[in-house]
């Protein structure tokens, strides 16, 4: 009696087994005799600028993982510099701002409200 229900089990998860196994791409018997026999895509080797930028070493990094990033510290002369970059930035935004501000109250002086 356990025999017979093993061999029902095997009988009914073999052919699933099989046919989830088959949709699989790393595990596809037809796929492997049709690459066997010549049919299919042919392996392409990477062209030279693609080999020549990746290092050797190089391995995947994992998904969700972010790149160690490096940071050089700012001498005295760049912080200056940028420090004098923002400060142009601010005053340009604000002169337009003013700009934006009068061209508006002059655009809507013979406007009266909605009622």
């Amino acid at each position: 009696m356990l025999v017979s229900r093993l061999a029902r089990v095997v009988a009914l998860a073999l052919p699933v087994a099989l046919a989830v196994a088959g949709c699989s791409s790393d595990v596809n018997p037809m796929k492997a005799a049709f690459l066997t026999a010549g049919y299919g895509p042919k392996e392409t080797a990477a062209p030279d600028f693609v080999a020549g930028s990746r290092k050797a070493d190089a391995g995947f990094m994992p998904v969700g993982e972010s790149a160690p990033k490096t940071f050089r510290a700012r001498n005295s002369e760049g912080l200056k510099a940028l420090q004098a970059e923002l400060e142009g930035a601010r005053s340009r935004n604000e002169a337009r701002g003013r700009a934006a501000d009068g061209a508006a109250k002059a655009t809507g002086q013979g406007l009266a409200p909605a009622q």
